[in-house]
Protein backbone atom coordinates (compact mmCIF):
# COMPACT_ATOMS: atom_id res chain seq x y z
CA UNK A 1 0.00 0.00 0.00
CA UNK A 2 2.25 2.41 0.79
CA UNK A 3 4.17 1.85 -3.10
CA UNK A 4 0.88 2.55 -4.35
CA UNK A 5 0.67 5.38 -2.29
CA UNK A 6 3.92 6.90 -3.83
CA UNK A 7 3.34 6.06 -7.44
CA UNK A 8 0.00 7.74 -6.87
CA UNK A 9 1.88 10.85 -5.35
CA UNK A 10 4.42 11.01 -8.14
CA UNK A 11 1.82 11.01 -10.83
CA UNK A 12 -0.35 13.70 -9.45
CA UNK A 13 2.90 16.18 -8.48
CA UNK A 14 3.39 15.55 -13.00
CA UNK A 15 0.12 16.28 -13.58
CA UNK A 16 0.19 19.25 -11.76
CA UNK A 17 3.35 20.68 -12.77
CA UNK A 18 2.64 20.14 -15.80
CA UNK A 19 -0.34 21.86 -16.39
CA UNK A 20 0.55 24.53 -13.82
CA UNK A 21 3.80 25.07 -16.21
CA UNK A 22 1.38 25.35 -19.35
CA UNK A 23 -1.31 27.61 -17.70
CA UNK A 24 0.98 30.02 -16.28
CA UNK A 25 4.23 30.03 -19.30
CA UNK A 26 2.26 31.95 -22.08
CA UNK A 27 5.76 33.05 -23.33
CA UNK A 28 6.56 29.67 -23.49
CA UNK A 29 3.18 28.37 -24.84
CA UNK A 30 3.24 31.75 -27.52
CA UNK A 31 6.87 30.41 -28.95
CA UNK A 32 6.63 26.84 -29.24
CA UNK A 33 3.37 27.19 -31.14
CA UNK A 34 4.67 29.91 -33.56
CA UNK A 35 4.87 28.24 -36.90
CA UNK A 36 8.34 30.09 -37.40
CA UNK A 37 9.76 28.50 -34.41
CA UNK A 38 7.85 25.03 -34.36
CA UNK A 39 9.86 24.02 -37.66
CA UNK A 40 13.15 24.71 -35.60
CA UNK A 41 12.78 23.52 -32.42
CA UNK A 42 10.64 21.27 -30.12
CA UNK A 43 10.10 20.76 -26.49
CA UNK A 44 10.97 17.38 -25.63
CA UNK A 45 10.16 16.22 -22.07
CA UNK A 46 12.78 14.18 -20.15
CA UNK A 47 12.13 14.06 -16.20
CA UNK A 48 9.46 15.58 -14.70
CA UNK A 49 11.69 18.55 -13.80
CA UNK A 50 13.78 18.84 -17.10
CA UNK A 51 12.96 20.17 -20.89
CA UNK A 52 15.69 20.95 -23.50
CA UNK A 53 15.33 22.06 -27.03
CA UNK A 54 16.85 20.13 -29.95
CA UNK A 55 17.21 21.85 -33.88
CA UNK A 56 15.72 19.87 -36.65
CA UNK A 57 17.34 18.78 -39.27
CA UNK A 58 17.91 21.91 -42.07
CA UNK A 59 17.06 21.50 -45.67
CA UNK A 60 20.37 20.60 -47.20
CA UNK A 61 18.92 19.66 -50.73
CA UNK A 62 16.80 23.54 -50.21
CA UNK A 63 20.28 25.47 -49.52
CA UNK A 64 22.19 23.64 -52.09
CA UNK A 65 19.77 24.98 -54.57
CA UNK A 66 19.89 28.39 -53.06
CA UNK A 67 23.68 28.58 -53.13
CA UNK A 68 23.47 27.65 -56.99
CA UNK A 69 21.30 30.32 -57.78
CA UNK A 70 23.55 32.94 -55.60
CA UNK A 71 26.53 31.71 -57.56
CA UNK A 72 25.23 31.65 -60.97
CA UNK A 73 24.01 35.21 -60.55
CA UNK A 74 27.32 35.92 -59.34
CA UNK A 75 29.13 34.17 -62.19
CA UNK A 76 26.55 35.98 -64.68
CA UNK A 77 27.45 39.21 -62.98
CA UNK A 78 31.19 39.32 -63.56
CA UNK A 79 31.26 37.83 -66.84
CA UNK A 80 29.33 40.70 -67.90
CA UNK A 81 31.93 42.96 -66.15
CA UNK A 82 34.46 41.06 -68.26
CA UNK A 83 32.44 42.01 -71.73
CA UNK A 84 31.33 45.44 -71.44
CA UNK A 85 33.32 46.95 -68.34
CA UNK A 86 37.33 45.74 -68.54
CA UNK A 87 37.57 46.29 -72.54
CA UNK A 88 36.44 49.82 -72.27
CA UNK A 89 38.96 50.59 -69.11
CA UNK A 90 41.49 49.02 -70.92
CA UNK A 91 41.41 51.07 -73.73
CA UNK A 92 41.12 53.97 -72.64
CA UNK A 93 43.80 53.60 -69.19
CA UNK A 94 45.83 50.25 -69.36
CA UNK A 95 46.91 49.66 -73.20
CA UNK A 96 48.40 53.55 -73.48
CA UNK A 97 50.60 53.00 -70.41
CA UNK A 98 52.41 50.24 -72.47
CA UNK A 99 52.00 51.34 -76.49
CA UNK A 100 51.56 54.97 -76.16
CA UNK A 101 48.31 57.73 -76.96
CA UNK A 102 46.57 56.84 -79.64
CA UNK A 103 46.73 60.64 -80.47
CA UNK A 104 50.36 60.97 -82.04
CA UNK A 105 50.10 64.29 -82.47
CA UNK A 106 49.73 64.67 -78.90
CA UNK A 107 53.19 65.63 -77.16
CA UNK A 108 53.94 64.92 -73.11
CA UNK A 109 56.11 66.92 -71.81
CA UNK A 110 57.41 65.12 -68.73
CA UNK A 111 60.14 67.49 -67.73
CA UNK A 112 57.71 70.46 -67.25
CA UNK A 113 55.31 67.71 -65.35
CA UNK A 114 58.26 66.99 -62.86
CA UNK A 115 59.66 70.16 -62.63
CA UNK A 116 57.16 73.09 -63.44
CA UNK A 117 59.01 75.65 -62.51
CA UNK A 118 62.33 75.28 -64.51
CA UNK A 119 61.28 77.08 -67.18
CA UNK A 120 61.71 80.59 -64.91
CA UNK A 121 63.32 79.13 -62.30
CA UNK A 122 66.12 77.11 -62.67
CA UNK A 123 70.43 77.26 -62.03
CA UNK A 124 71.74 73.82 -63.66
CA UNK A 125 71.20 72.99 -66.85
CA UNK A 126 72.27 69.07 -67.68
CA UNK A 127 71.44 67.08 -71.05
CA UNK A 128 68.65 69.78 -72.59
CA UNK A 129 67.27 69.99 -69.52
CA UNK A 130 66.53 72.76 -66.56
CA UNK A 131 66.58 72.35 -63.03
CA UNK A 132 67.29 74.09 -59.71
CA UNK A 133 70.10 72.77 -57.92
CA UNK A 134 71.11 73.70 -54.18
CA UNK A 135 74.76 74.53 -52.96
CA UNK A 136 77.29 71.65 -52.30
CA UNK A 137 76.99 71.89 -48.27
CA UNK A 138 78.82 68.30 -47.27
CA UNK A 139 81.85 68.55 -49.93
CA UNK A 140 82.45 71.96 -51.61
CA UNK A 141 85.58 72.06 -53.72
CA UNK A 142 86.23 75.64 -51.79
CA UNK A 143 88.33 75.64 -48.67
CA UNK A 144 86.27 77.71 -46.05
CA UNK A 145 88.13 80.24 -44.40
CA UNK A 146 89.05 79.35 -40.96
CA UNK A 147 89.06 82.06 -38.59
CA UNK A 148 90.74 83.28 -35.62
CA UNK A 149 90.17 86.17 -33.53
CA UNK A 150 87.83 88.78 -34.63
CA UNK A 151 89.46 91.86 -35.11
CA UNK A 152 87.13 93.94 -32.89
CA UNK A 153 89.22 97.13 -32.87
CA UNK A 154 89.60 97.23 -36.28
CA UNK A 155 85.72 96.82 -36.72
CA UNK A 156 85.06 99.69 -34.36
CA UNK A 157 87.29 102.25 -36.24
CA UNK A 158 85.70 100.95 -39.93
CA UNK A 159 81.97 101.58 -38.25
CA UNK A 160 82.87 104.90 -37.15
CA UNK A 161 84.29 105.99 -40.54
CA UNK A 162 80.79 104.21 -42.17
CA UNK A 163 79.31 106.81 -39.81
CA UNK A 164 80.77 109.75 -41.22
CA UNK A 165 79.80 108.59 -44.69
CA UNK A 166 76.17 108.36 -44.02
CA UNK A 167 74.75 108.26 -47.70
CA UNK A 168 77.61 104.93 -47.91
CA UNK A 169 76.46 101.21 -46.61
CA UNK A 170 79.85 98.85 -47.00
CA UNK A 171 80.10 95.76 -46.51
CA UNK A 172 83.39 94.74 -45.61
CA UNK A 173 85.51 91.64 -45.07
CA UNK A 174 89.48 91.65 -43.80
CA UNK A 175 91.56 88.33 -42.87
CA UNK A 176 95.13 87.52 -42.19
CA UNK A 177 96.79 84.82 -43.82
CA UNK A 178 99.04 84.44 -40.53
CA UNK A 179 96.98 83.59 -37.82
CA UNK A 180 93.24 83.81 -39.36
CA UNK A 181 92.13 87.27 -37.36
CA UNK A 182 89.61 89.01 -39.36
CA UNK A 183 87.06 91.95 -39.44
CA UNK A 184 83.40 91.84 -40.67
CA UNK A 185 81.40 94.84 -40.97
CA UNK A 186 78.12 93.34 -42.87
CA UNK A 187 80.62 90.59 -44.70
CA UNK A 188 77.13 88.67 -44.89
CA UNK A 189 75.16 90.94 -46.62
CA UNK A 190 74.26 90.51 -50.13
CA UNK A 191 75.62 93.06 -52.88
CA UNK A 192 75.37 93.82 -56.57
CA UNK A 193 79.04 92.83 -57.53
CA UNK A 194 79.45 94.57 -60.59
CA UNK A 195 82.64 93.73 -62.15
CA UNK A 196 83.75 91.87 -59.28
CA UNK A 197 81.83 88.62 -60.91
CA UNK A 198 84.93 88.27 -63.68
CA UNK A 199 86.52 86.49 -60.66
CA UNK A 200 84.48 83.44 -60.59
CA UNK A 201 84.59 83.60 -64.13
CA UNK A 202 88.25 83.52 -64.29
CA UNK A 203 88.40 81.06 -61.49
CA UNK A 204 85.86 78.55 -63.28
CA UNK A 205 87.79 79.11 -66.92
CA UNK A 206 91.22 77.64 -65.60
CA UNK A 207 89.59 74.70 -63.88
CA UNK A 208 88.01 74.18 -67.26
CA UNK A 209 91.53 74.39 -68.72
CA UNK A 210 92.83 72.11 -65.98
CA UNK A 211 90.14 69.28 -66.89
CA UNK A 212 91.30 69.68 -70.37
CA UNK A 213 87.88 71.01 -71.95
CA UNK A 214 90.15 73.85 -73.69
CA UNK A 215 93.48 75.64 -73.70
CA UNK A 216 94.91 79.20 -73.10
CA UNK A 217 95.68 78.92 -76.93
CA UNK A 218 91.92 78.08 -78.37
CA UNK A 219 90.39 81.14 -79.88
CA UNK A 220 87.09 82.72 -80.48
CA UNK A 221 85.68 85.10 -82.89
CA UNK A 222 84.41 88.59 -81.95
CA UNK A 223 80.90 88.69 -83.24
CA UNK A 224 78.05 91.30 -82.54
CA UNK A 225 76.50 89.10 -80.48
CA UNK A 226 79.26 89.35 -77.75
CA UNK A 227 80.33 93.18 -78.56
CA UNK A 228 78.62 94.91 -75.32
CA UNK A 229 78.85 98.02 -74.47
CA UNK A 230 80.52 99.03 -70.81
CA UNK A 231 84.37 98.73 -70.26
CA UNK A 232 86.57 97.26 -72.04
CA UNK A 233 88.04 97.86 -75.69
CA UNK A 234 87.20 94.83 -77.39
CA UNK A 235 83.86 96.20 -77.93
CA UNK A 236 85.71 98.90 -80.51
CA UNK A 237 87.24 96.10 -82.14
CA UNK A 238 86.83 94.43 -85.81
CA UNK A 239 83.73 92.29 -86.14
CA UNK A 240 85.27 88.60 -86.23
CA UNK A 241 88.36 89.33 -85.46
CA UNK A 242 89.74 86.27 -83.08
CA UNK A 243 91.44 86.27 -79.84
CA UNK A 244 93.27 83.27 -77.60
CA UNK A 245 91.41 82.17 -74.35
CA UNK A 246 94.70 83.86 -72.77
CA UNK A 247 93.97 87.19 -74.22
CA UNK A 248 90.15 86.82 -73.62
CA UNK A 249 91.32 86.10 -70.04
CA UNK A 250 93.74 89.08 -69.64
CA UNK A 251 91.63 91.67 -71.19
CA UNK A 252 88.55 90.60 -68.67
CA UNK A 253 90.68 91.51 -65.75
CA UNK A 254 92.88 94.03 -66.68
CA UNK A 255 90.33 96.26 -68.53
CA UNK A 256 87.24 95.07 -66.89
CA UNK A 257 86.54 94.06 -70.69
CA UNK A 258 82.76 92.65 -70.93
CA UNK A 259 82.78 91.19 -74.35
CA UNK A 260 85.69 89.10 -73.32
CA UNK A 261 83.45 88.57 -70.27
CA UNK A 262 80.68 87.31 -72.22
CA UNK A 263 82.68 85.50 -74.95
CA UNK A 264 84.20 83.45 -72.00
CA UNK A 265 81.44 82.48 -70.07
CA UNK A 266 79.67 81.37 -73.21
CA UNK A 267 82.78 79.46 -73.95
CA UNK A 268 82.43 77.79 -70.38
CA UNK A 269 78.76 76.65 -71.70
CA UNK A 270 76.65 80.28 -70.94
CA UNK A 271 75.57 81.55 -66.95
CA UNK A 272 74.21 78.30 -65.70
CA UNK A 273 77.30 76.70 -65.84
CA UNK A 274 79.20 79.49 -64.09
CA UNK A 275 76.32 79.31 -61.50
CA UNK A 276 76.84 75.72 -61.17
CA UNK A 277 80.14 75.89 -60.32
CA UNK A 278 79.80 78.42 -57.75
CA UNK A 279 77.84 76.07 -55.74
CA UNK A 280 79.90 72.69 -56.28
CA UNK A 281 82.50 75.80 -54.89
CA UNK A 282 79.63 75.96 -52.07
CA UNK A 283 79.41 79.49 -52.20
CA UNK A 284 75.82 80.80 -51.25
CA UNK A 285 75.44 84.05 -51.98
CA UNK A 286 77.05 84.71 -55.62
CA UNK A 287 75.46 84.21 -59.01
CA UNK A 288 75.17 85.29 -62.70
CA UNK A 289 72.20 86.38 -63.18
CA UNK A 290 72.68 88.72 -66.59
CA UNK A 291 75.06 88.92 -69.06
CA UNK A 292 77.76 91.96 -68.53
CA UNK A 293 77.03 95.10 -68.55
CA UNK A 294 74.64 94.34 -65.10
CA UNK A 295 73.77 98.17 -64.90
CA UNK A 296 70.86 96.81 -62.56
CA UNK A 297 72.89 94.76 -60.35
CA UNK A 298 71.49 91.53 -60.66
CA UNK A 299 74.89 89.88 -60.09
CA UNK A 300 75.43 89.38 -56.47
CA UNK A 301 77.71 88.27 -53.79
CA UNK A 302 78.89 89.10 -50.34
CA UNK A 303 82.09 90.29 -49.05
CA UNK A 304 82.58 86.88 -47.17
CA UNK A 305 81.82 85.05 -50.25
CA UNK A 306 84.40 86.98 -52.60
CA UNK A 307 86.81 86.77 -49.87
CA UNK A 308 86.54 83.02 -49.65
CA UNK A 309 87.25 82.98 -53.94
CA UNK A 310 90.27 84.93 -53.16
CA UNK A 311 91.69 82.37 -50.74
CA UNK A 312 91.46 79.48 -53.02
CA UNK A 313 92.99 81.44 -55.59
CA UNK A 314 95.94 80.22 -53.86
CA UNK A 315 94.90 77.46 -52.64
CA UNK A 316 96.91 74.35 -54.56
CA UNK A 317 94.02 71.67 -53.76
CA UNK A 318 91.96 74.28 -55.58
CA UNK A 319 94.20 75.46 -58.60
CA UNK A 320 97.27 74.06 -59.64
CA UNK A 321 100.77 76.35 -59.90
CA UNK A 322 100.51 77.35 -63.51
CA UNK A 323 96.75 78.68 -63.20
CA UNK A 324 97.84 80.53 -60.24
CA UNK A 325 100.34 82.49 -61.91
CA UNK A 326 98.70 83.27 -64.82
CA UNK A 327 95.51 84.72 -62.50
CA UNK A 328 98.56 86.64 -60.31
CA UNK A 329 99.81 88.00 -63.28
CA UNK A 330 96.36 89.22 -64.85
CA UNK A 331 95.76 91.00 -61.08
CA UNK A 332 98.83 92.76 -61.05
CA UNK A 333 97.92 94.25 -63.43
CA UNK A 334 94.35 96.04 -62.87
CA UNK A 335 94.32 99.28 -64.57
CA UNK A 336 91.99 100.56 -61.82
CA UNK A 337 94.40 101.92 -59.00
CA UNK A 338 92.29 104.05 -57.53
CA UNK A 339 90.26 102.84 -54.55
CA UNK A 340 91.58 100.10 -52.51
CA UNK A 341 95.43 100.34 -53.72
CA UNK A 342 95.22 104.29 -53.61
CA UNK A 343 95.03 103.65 -49.74
CA UNK A 344 98.00 100.85 -49.98
CA UNK A 345 101.63 102.92 -48.81
CA UNK A 346 104.53 102.67 -52.21
CA UNK A 347 105.52 99.27 -52.41
CA UNK A 348 102.65 96.86 -51.91
CA UNK A 349 102.10 94.41 -54.03
CA UNK A 350 97.83 94.25 -54.62
CA UNK A 351 96.35 91.79 -56.79
CA UNK A 352 92.49 92.67 -57.08
CA UNK A 353 89.58 93.32 -59.39
CA UNK A 354 87.45 96.19 -59.49
CA UNK A 355 83.75 96.79 -59.90
CA UNK A 356 81.46 99.80 -60.85
CA UNK A 357 77.91 100.29 -61.72
CA UNK A 358 77.33 103.74 -60.29
CA UNK A 359 75.33 102.53 -57.64
CA UNK A 360 77.55 100.35 -56.32
CA UNK A 361 81.39 100.02 -56.32
CA UNK A 362 83.60 97.41 -54.54
CA UNK A 363 87.52 96.13 -54.87
CA UNK A 364 88.83 92.83 -53.93
CA UNK A 365 91.75 91.61 -53.33
CA UNK A 366 95.56 89.88 -51.59
CA UNK A 367 97.64 92.60 -49.95
CA UNK A 368 101.31 91.62 -49.74
CA UNK A 369 102.86 94.33 -47.95
CA UNK A 370 106.33 94.80 -47.70
CA UNK A 371 107.10 93.65 -44.30
CA UNK A 372 105.80 90.04 -45.48
CA UNK A 373 102.60 90.71 -43.94
CA UNK A 374 100.04 89.43 -46.29
CA UNK A 375 95.93 89.62 -45.81
CA UNK A 376 92.63 89.31 -47.72
CA UNK A 377 90.29 92.84 -48.30
CA UNK A 378 86.90 93.08 -49.87
CA UNK A 379 85.31 96.18 -49.43
CA UNK A 380 81.56 96.59 -51.35
CA UNK A 381 80.01 100.00 -51.09
CA UNK A 382 76.08 101.26 -52.11
CA UNK A 383 76.01 104.76 -52.95
CA UNK A 384 74.22 107.33 -54.58
CA UNK A 385 74.60 107.01 -58.51
CA UNK A 386 78.38 107.63 -58.77
CA UNK A 387 79.05 109.67 -55.89
CA UNK A 388 82.55 110.08 -55.27
CA UNK A 389 81.85 109.96 -51.34
CA UNK A 390 82.13 105.95 -52.39
CA UNK A 391 85.56 106.26 -53.71
CA UNK A 392 86.92 108.35 -50.69
CA UNK A 393 85.21 105.88 -48.14
CA UNK A 394 87.08 102.56 -49.52
CA UNK A 395 90.44 104.78 -49.81
CA UNK A 396 90.31 105.94 -46.06
CA UNK A 397 89.10 102.20 -45.34
CA UNK A 398 91.67 100.83 -47.03
CA UNK A 399 94.45 103.16 -44.72
CA UNK A 400 92.80 102.13 -41.59
CA UNK A 401 92.68 98.40 -42.66
CA UNK A 402 96.60 98.36 -43.65
CA UNK A 403 97.92 100.37 -40.42
CA UNK A 404 95.71 97.32 -38.31
CA UNK A 405 97.11 94.58 -40.21
CA UNK A 406 100.72 95.57 -40.51
CA UNK A 407 101.62 97.36 -36.89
Amino acid sequence: MPELARQYNRERNQYNYENYYRSSDVSYRTYTRTPQHQAYTQRVQQTPNQTRYVRRRVDTKKVQRNQSIHRLISISLVMLMGIFVLPKGFEKFAKPMFTGTPYKNVKVDYQNFLSPTANYLSNHWFLGQNSLQGVESKKPQMTSLTEGQRLTGLESQLQNLAAMYPSIHPGIYVWDYENGNYADVNADEIFATASIIKLPVLAELFRSIEQGELTVYDEMPLTEYYRTEGSGSLQFKAANSTYTIDTLARMMITESDNSATNMLMAKLGSMTDINRAIRNWGLKHTGVQTWLPDYEGTNHTTARDMATILYNLDNPNFLSVSSRERIFDYMGHVHNNRLIQAGLPAGTVFMHKTGDIGKMLGDAGIVFAPNDKKYIVVILANRPHNSPLGKEFIVKASEIIYNNMTN
